[in-house]
């Protein structure tokens, strides 16, 4: 193999599908990325046996022909190159070398053997649909805060997204880690009926967030029981589906909560951020009271203080006391585009519900705490 390329599409693709390899291996050819250069086309393949990236570049192909190489250090040498700098690979000598030139730099990197580099088989994928890329990010964002990072409770390690309602189809994507809940909804895309509930785990989440971040392109979905494949422009992201069974959501979601407030996204987030600076690192708790048009905010330590604040909203219900981890407030809160959230309460002990007052896709549900 022998090719030059940009040093900026080259770093581009690396960026990519470098991510995707994980810094500790005990499987030496899961540290390298799969180069294939043939017909102007170099093809590099990242995979950590869960999840595997594809992306394509052009290039001037001197000689066809694959090689593994390690990918962090690939990346590092070229993030590393001058700016407009054209990079020489080539790996066309008999030693199990590769030999990357820019200008006055030479690297010399030991490659693996291509037939050892795992190919993540994709399976019948019988379930396909497209999204544009505002829908996949709007998946993403308004859920993954609330994604669990408890890996007891692997199930809920992702987000499950599944197609539901009969008269108006909705794609539906649901986020909890149990302490709260976040759920994203937008017109079901054609295709997308009779697909199976997946739950779609935290890494892949993360990776294809990278992925549509820099293109403005549809994302193609195709999907199983077991796997998922998102492509658009110029890359592939292939993963499998975790193998389990997300709780009854539904269950959680209180219907019956009256005491609605409305307060101003910027003025409350700056509020709790301002107040939970006194709160202890490990509870972070915020108790919020509510009594006619004025919420006061209030948080202590024993070994910082107190810190207490006031702001307006509008409520006409009975004064209320209840209490919240302050991180969860500010995640929810940054997720409101709006100028106002809404928050329907019952009481101190049960589930709050919150949304964007002028957007009904999105809602969150938040489990109080005893301050």
């Amino acid at each position: 193999m022998k090719l030059t390329i940009e040093r900026a599409a080259l770093l581009k693709a690396l960026n990519h599908v470098q991510s995707v390899v994980e810094r500790r291996n005990t499987i030496p050819i899961l540290s390298n990325v799969l180069l294939q250069a043939a017909d102007g086309t170099l093809s590099l393949t990242a995979t950590d046996m869960d999840i595997a990236v594809v992306e394509k570049v052009e290039a001037t192909i001197d000689v066809s022909g694959a090689i593994t190489a390690p990918a962090h250090t690939l990346y590092d040498i070229v993030r590393k190159l001058p700016d407009g700098s054209q990079v020489s690979l080539d790996a066309s000598g008999d030693a199990n070398q590769l030999i990357l030139q820019a200008g006055r730099s030479r690297f010399t990197l030991q490659t693996l053997p291509t037939d050892e580099f795992p190919a993540m088989s994709d399976g019948d994928m019988p379930h396909h649909f497209v999204l544009t890329n505002s829908e996949a990010k709007l998946l993403i964002d308004r859920t993954r805060f609330a994604i669990s990072t408890e890996e007891t409770r692997y199930y809920l390690n992702g987000i499950y997204v599944h197609a539901t309602g009969d008269d108006s189809p909705v794609l539906r994507g649901v986020a909890t880690d149990g302490h709260r809940l976040a759920k994203v909804e937008f017109e079901a895309p054609e295709g997308s009926k009779g697909m199976p509930g997946v739950i779609i785990p935290r890494k892949t989440v993360q990776e294809l967030r990278k992925l549509i971040e820099e293109t403005d392109s549809e994302i193609n979905v195709s999907l199983s029981d077991t796997k998922i494949r998102f492509a658009f422009g110029t890359a592939i992201l292939t993963s499998k589906l975790i193998d389990g069974t997300f709780p009854d959501y539904d269950r959680v979601i209180p219907s019956g909560n009256d005491k609605n407030m409305v307060v101003d996204t910027r003025s409350f987030a700056e509020a709790v951020d301002r107040v939970s600076t006194i709160a202890t690192e490990k509870m972070r708790a915020v108790k919020i009271a509510v009594n006619d048009g004025t919420m006061t905010l209030s948080a202590s330590s024993q070994d910082q203080g107190t810190a207490v604040e006031e702001i307006a909203v509008d409520y006409a219900f009975d004064p209320i006391e209840i209490g919240f981890n302050s991180r969860y407030l500010l995640d929810i809160a940054s997720q409101i585009e709006s100028g106002s959230a809404t928050f329907s309460m019952a009481d101190p002990a049960s589930p709050t519900v919150v949304r964007d007052t002028e957007d009904d896709s999105a809602l969150y549900v938040l489990m109080p705490m005893r301050v």
